[in-house]
This record gives structure tokens, C-alpha cells and sequence, in this order.
């Protein structure tokens, strides 16, 4: 059995991903802060928590003793970027490297780049480079945005089309090409087998993209909720961000109205690597949004 240690693993995506690997029959070790946000994976037979502060560069390197690859998945979509995606990715490949791991993973985000309009992106970018500096072999994955049961995307849409008589949407015309949630758990694991997939980024996307108003009107359609988009211009679109900032968990900030302004969609012809083939998102969405 392969000792995985799976770095994020209390999220949407962690979730998924340890569920896979314990499946797998791999030994998969989830390090958090906070127990009480993972213990719905205390059931996996091989899974493992331990309480940890994966921000702290001794402990990572204790954490890695013994693993056979590391999994870093760390992300968020508002707060300290430069700490979590910036300067996390290094300390995780220098321990890594430290810790002579053989394999290091990474889930970063489509359209990261140094250049980026956007905080959320360029810190992406800064923890990419971080991470080849200190471990050049690592195996990197960009997805766009991605779908499933229980994510923070159509799922969102859906229940804010059950009470809003009309949308106003911000940045209608951005473009997503949607990947599931599976899909890209699949390109992960996969890698692990694949030894030419060593100092490799991989881009991960759907078969198809979508403008946001498209996306917002098929969750509405789906979930038998349809109402009026009204596409807002750029300044009402961080007007409308700002004042969602001053909500607890406001849906939307400035900063991703600035990611916004980049399409994520992949380039013309990319498929998924290892020979997997993209799921159509109009064959999973129904399934747990028309209810």
C-alpha cells in the first residue's frame, strides 16, 4: 500500500480525492487545524488525521517521513493569497524535497500567471514557481472552474435563482469551461502511474465553454427555476462585488471580478491527459441540481 499525504484535503475537491485514493487502497494521510472539519472522512478505512499546521516547514518535513508522494491542494478563493498560495507551495516542496518524497502534486487554477489582473491568479502563478524552484519534478494541474455534487458554483447559481425574481449578474460575458469534479480526481490519481508525467502542468477542462450568463441560466433551467439575467456592466460589477464583501460569506469580491476578466477555458484541442476523456456537464448537473 502507497502513502499518500493529502495537503487540503477538508475541501470540495480534498474531499473527492481522498475518497478516490482510499478506494484505491491507498494509505492517505490528512493533516488540519481544525478535526471537526474533516471528520466526515474518519470513515475511509485508510485514512488517517492528524492534527497539524501544514503553514509550519518543521512540521511538514515530520509529515512527510515515509510518504510515497505528496498531494498539495491548498486554495481559496478570498483572504491572505500571498500566505496560502504563494508562500504554502514552496514550503511544501522544500520539505518535500527535504524529505526525499518521490512524487509531489499540485493543484493550482487555469490562467494562473505572473501577469494576471487578479491577486487570486498571480499568487497562483508565485506558488507554481515557488514549487519548480524547490521540486522541478513536480506534477501540476490547472483546472477551471469545477462541478459537482455539492460544489460552490452551479450549486450556489441554483439556490440564488429559487428566491431572486431577476439576476443581476456581474461580468455575464466572462467565459469557464467547466471540468467535474471526478474528472479531475481521475487526472490526479493517474498521474501517480504515470512517471512521464514528472515536471509535466497539465490544464484541466471540459468538452465545452460556457459564458457565465449561460452557465446561470442552465442552473436555472435545470433546477426549474429560470429568471431574467441582466448582464452588468464592469462598474456595476464591483459595486455590486463590493457590497457583497461586507457579507460574512458574500459569493463574490473584487478580486474575482478581476480573475474574471481572463477566460478560463483551455486552448483549442486540449484534452485531458492519460487518455481520460472529459464528462459533459449537462450529463452530471441534473443529477444533483433538479432536485
Amino acid at each position: 500500500m502507497k502513502n499518500i499525504l493529502l495537503i487540503g484535503g477538508t475541501g470540495f475537491l480534498g474531499t473527492a480525492l481522498a475518497s478516490r485514493l482510499a478506494s484505491a487502497d491507498f494509505l492517505v494521510t490528512l493533516p488540519t487545524r481544525r478535526r471537526e472539519r474533516i471528520r466526515h472522512l474518519s470513515v475511509l478505512p485508510s485514512a488517517q488525521i492528524v492534527a497539524a499546521d501544514v503553514h509550519d516547514e518543521a512540521t511538514l518535513t515530520r509529515l512527510m517521513a515515509g510518504q510515497d508522494a505528496v498531494i498539495s491542494l491548498v486554495g481559496i478563493l478570498k483572504g491572505n493569497f500571498q500566505r496560502t498560495h504563494a508562500e504554502l507551495p514552496g514550503k511544501i516542496a522544500r520539505a518535500a524535497k527535504a524529505a526525499k518524497v518521490p512524487r509531489l502534486l499540485h493543484v493550482s487554477a487555469l490562467a494562473a500567471a505572473a501577469d494576471a489582473p487578479s491577486d487570486y491568479l498571480r499568487s497562483k502563478a508565485a506558488g507554481e514557481a515557488a514549487l519548480k524552484a524547490a521540486y522541478p519534478e513536480a506534477t501540476i494541474f490547472q483546472p477551471s472552474v469545477i462541478f459537482g455534487r455539492g460544489d460552490s458554483f452551479l450549486t450556489l447559481f441554483a439556490g440564488l435563482l429559487k428566491i431572486a425574481p431577476v439576476v443581476p449578474l456581474a461580468c455575464a460575458d466572462a467565459r469557464f469551461q467547466p471540468v467535474w469534479i471526478e474528472d479531475v480526481v481521475a487526472a490526479v490519481v493517474a498521474s501517480l502511474d504515470h512517471p512521464e508525467s514528472r515536471g509535466q502542468t497539465y490544464p484541466l477542462c471540459g468538452p465545452r465553454n460556457y459564458s457565465l450568463r449561460e452557465l446561470v441560466a442552465y442552473a436555472g433551467q435545470v433546477s426549474g427555476h429560470p429568471r431574467p439575467i441582466i448582464g452588468l456592466p464592469l462598474g456595476l460589477s464591483y459595486l455590486q462585488a463590493r457590497l457583497m464583501e461586507f457579507l460574512p460569506n458574500g459569493p463574490m469580491t473584487r478580486d474575482n471580478v478581476r480573475s474574471m476578466q481572463v477566460p478560463s477555458v483551455c486552448p483549442a484541442g486540449c484534452t485531458l491527459p492519460f487518455g481520460l476523456k472529459a464528462t459533459p456537464l449537462e450529463a452530471i448537473a441534473p443529477g444533483y441540481l433538479s432536485g
